[in-house]
């Protein structure tokens, strides 16, 4: 078996940093993903509701507004969709340039 020159192994251990922020990378959108669903949730149940709206703020509930409590989850699942949009592009950037670099490895391997 041929032995890999230094820049080779560098490249290698490069491939897997890279392989490693794609797994971070996805782990972050399942997070905010979730996240993202429970807002939808929220949301949905506050809208069907007719009853007074509590709002959990650490270990109490507090009486709240309607429709300032909406809003606030509103603004929340815009900040949510764009981190998860970010999260999406940092994704495919990183995956690009994985790929570019799993080709180069490859013609010095072979």
């Amino acid at each position: 078996m041929n032995k890999l020159d230094a820049q080779t192994q560098e490249k290698i251990k490069e491939l897997q940093g890279y392989e490693q922020n794609i797994h971070n990378l996805l782990m972050q959108k399942q997070a905010f993903q979730m996240e993202l669903s429970e807002t939808e949730n929220a949301i949905s149940e506050i809208s069907a509701a007719k009853d007074v709206i509590y709002k959990l703020i650490g270990n109490i509930m507090i009486r709240s507004d309607k429709n300032k409590l909406e809003e606030e989850l509103k603004k929340k699942k815009e900040l949510i969709s764009l981190r998860i949009k970010s999260i999406e592009s940092q994704h495919t950037s990183i995956e690009n340039q994985l790929e570019s670099l799993k080709k180069e490895v490859l013609k010095k391997i072979k």
